[in-house]
């Protein structure tokens, strides 16, 4: 069995995620297929991941690529999480994952608005609310949900989300049918109203991204493309990291390896798998050092991150296993950081990481100070030493 060592893992994260200096560009675009897909539960996370591995990148350019070339797109889908993804790979996540999670989606919020409603037939009324809401927004071309809910009286139907709670406030079904045509691939979330860390979008037709909408793959194959994809970025780890990453279960991970072509490989006593055409190993990078936002593809992409966390979990993760920002050297992290109301990036190393290091992170730091610009973004989930450098 081939061994791969911690070093060369960490050699390949480098490169392969842009890291590294001489691996960064400033094609948002392949930044993002490098990746996979970039993480956007909190929007500003897009913006700061492509800023890290970048080397002269503008937040102009992020919203260059997402609203005016449209090479990039956001969409529900791993774990039911926020994503930017590569546009031609938009088939290949609907078809692996979105349309799986698009009936949960429309299941649960029948559910909901059953128990909160007294409306007779509502799997009916959910149907008609939605294919409304999708006429109009193909007539408007782009819309808020306030607009849509304006030209379409059933997207107004309240419904009581929590009965019999002192905390639940009476709500109208319009965020729930347009989140539901997201997942199913028939809307877009677009321009946000707002910086480029706001979260208010605008919505408009797939067609406006893709102009014949989404191609139909088959799921089998769809999930192995993606699980190649994972593979090149993310390999060599174990199955049960991609079974995380994907949120698929046991079975459709299994059936999407085995269309692949993978090798085993010895993760120092840990089985992983690696594409059986990527066993060279990856020539080792000069040392560097990034500032990765809350949330980042990169130690978002595995389940098991002791190889690269080390003992810092605690300070740098919030209950609900999301990372906070993070300060990396050499393919380790080794701090976190946060950005204060007066734009300051405040950074604290959790070990000596010597003296090479400290002036490393300084420089990333100003970088991303100059990124932010007189942007001010807190992020959505909140960890232990961002509340600290932020008190």
């Amino acid at each position: 069995m081939r061994s791969i060592t911690v070093a060369e893992r960490r050699a390949r994260l480098a490169l392969r995620h842009r890291l590294s200096a001489r691996a960064r560009t400033d094609d948002v675009l392949d930044i993002a297929r490098s990746m996979v897909v970039l993480h956007a539960t909190d929007p500003a996370t897009v913006f700061l991941s492509v800023a890290a591995r970048s080397r002269g990148a503008v937040p102009e350019a992020v919203e260059k690529a997402l609203y005016d070339d449209r090479t990039l797109l956001r969409m529900l889908a791993m774990r039911r999480t926020m994503f930017v993804a590569p546009t031609e790979l938009l088939p290949v996540l609907q078809a692996s994952t979105a349309n799986g999670l698009a009936v949960k989606q429309r299941a649960t919020y029948t559910r909901i608005i059953e128990r909160g409603s007294d409306v007779a037939d509502v799997p009916a009324l959910f149907a008609e609310a939605a294919e409304a809401a999708h006429r109009a927004l193909l007539a408007r071309g782009e819309a808020t949900g306030a607009q849509l809910s304006a030209d379409v009286p059933l997207l107004r139907t309240q419904v009581d989300p929590a009965p019999g709670k002192s905390y639940s406030r009476p709500t109208n079904i319009t965020t729930w049918v347009l989140v539901t045509l997201g997942c199913e691939g028939r809307i877009v979330r677009g321009r946000p109203n707002g910086s480029w860390a706001s979260s208010q979008y605008r919505w408009s037709p797939v067609e406006a991204w893709l102009p014949g909408g989404v191609e139909d793959l088959p799921a089998t194959e769809a999930r192995a493309e993606l699980a190649r994809r994972w593979l090149r970025a993310f390999g060599p780890a174990p199955a049960a990291d991609l079974k995380w990453w994907t949120g698929w279960n046991a079975g459709d991970v299994r059936t999407a390896l085995a269309l692949l072509d993978v090798t085993e490989a010895d993760l120092g006593g840990t089985t992983g798998l690696v594409l059986s055409d990527d066993l060279e190993p990856a020539p080792a990078p000069e040392p560097w050092a990034a500032l990765l936002p809350a949330l980042d593809p990169t130690p978002m992409g595995w389940r098991e991150r002791g190889w690269f966390l080390g003992d810092h979990g605690p300070a740098l993760f919030d209950r609900n296993g999301n990372i906070g920002p993070s300060v990396w050297w050499d393919g380790r992290v080794v701090g976190g950081w946060a950005q204060r109301k007066d734009g300051e990036i405040a950074v604290r190393l959790l070990e000596d990481a010597g003296s090479d290091a400290e002036a490393a992170v300084a420089r990333e730091a100003e970088r991303m100070a100059a990124w932010y610009g007189g942007v001010r973004a807190t992020p959505r989930f909140r960890t232990p030493l961002e509340r600290e450098l932020t008190a």
